[in-house]
């Protein structure tokens, strides 16, 4: 009979690609990580992984088990949410994730709030892309999640936070500056630093801006950040006379930049630009309580 540890080292090797990097994500050693696997294809009769010097990849068929794995542990931990939902919600471990353009900005705030809301709630937090996130929310390696507005995912349920307004970043000696507010086709006549592909911010600010978006996918378009750009890279791009750049109000802190460096404009008009911050839980996860209590921080938070 297979194991759920056996299953976890199968999935975990998937992931990496890596015998080694797959021991210690699983704190094992290698070979006792190696024997597992071994054994679990000696009881199912066949080869889950093909093996070389340089590569690691799963078979035909050892793609169809470790995806079905992925569901068995998804289901396993599920079990266990249950079983601690059904002790305390608010003093078991809260996994909670956030997008790259939420978490840095909202955390600061929301963590003290937390605190006082739920003294007993550990929380285990994680910054990424939208699509990992909904990933490890789907397999239950995460409980909740905080994203921007469209999310859908099968049995997913959102609850919307709040709308916050997009804003304009430039140097203190740019024209602009002279400016009270910024209509949003005035982005086109400057060069304008974003996040790469792969943020759902970037993709926010294009399709509010479709004019610019046409521009910047041409060749000649002088600066095109990659996927692992930050906001506050894009901040110090600006300060270094790169362009200007778009910034959602809570990650708009001109923290540790002198006062003549940079400032921020507000878009105007009928059409300002803005996201709505959500969070996003499983249907089928039990802990009303605890993302109620979430809500309510977030709520209690001075973000904007």
């Amino acid at each position: 009979m297979m194991t759920l540890t056996e299953l976890r080292y199968l999935v975990t090797l998937a992931e990496t690609g890596h015998f080694g990097r797959a021991a210690e994500i699983c704190h094992v050693s290698q070979p006792t990580l190696s024997i597992a696997l071994k054994k679990l294809e000696e009881k199912l009769g066949i080869s889950l992984i093909e093996r070389s010097k340089n590569h690691i990849f799963p078979t035909a068929i050892g793609e169809q088990v470790i995806q079905q794995a992925r569901l068995v542990l998804s289901q396993a931990r599920m079990v266990e949410e249950i079983a601690s939902a059904g002790k305390d919600s608010l003093s078991t471990p809260l996994k909670l994730g956030a997008i790259f353009t939420i978490g840095p900005y909202l955390f600061p705030h929301l963590l003290p709030e937390l605190k006082r809301l739920a003294p007993d709630m550990p929380l285990v937090l994680e910054e990424s892309y939208t699509e990992v996130l909904r990933s490890k929310l789907v397999d239950a390696a995460l409980d909740v999640i905080l994203i921007a507005l469209p999310f859908t995912e099968s049995d997913v349920v959102t609850r919307k936070l709040y709308d916050e307004p997009f804003v304009v970043l430039m140097p203190k000696d740019h024209p602009w500056a002279e400016q009270r507010t910024i209509n949003i086709d005035q982005l086109t006549e400057e060069t304008v630093l974003l996040l790469g592909e792969g943020h759902c911010f970037r993709d926010q600010v294009l399709n509010a801006c479709p004019h610019l978006k046409e521009q910047m996918q041409k060749e000649t378009y002088p600066i095109a950040a990659s996927a692992n750009t930050s906001l506050d890279t894009l901040k110090h791009m600006v300060a270094s006379g790169l362009g200007i750049t778009v910034l959602p109000l809570s990650a708009a802190g001109l923290y540790g930049y002198n006062q003549e460096q940079l400032c921020i404009r507000p878009f105007n008009g009928d059409s300002i630009p803005t996201r709505t911050v959500a969070l996003a839980w499983r249907a089928s996860f039990p802990r009303f309580k605890a993302i109620d209590t979430l809500c309510d921080a977030v709520n209690k938070c001075s973000v904007l």
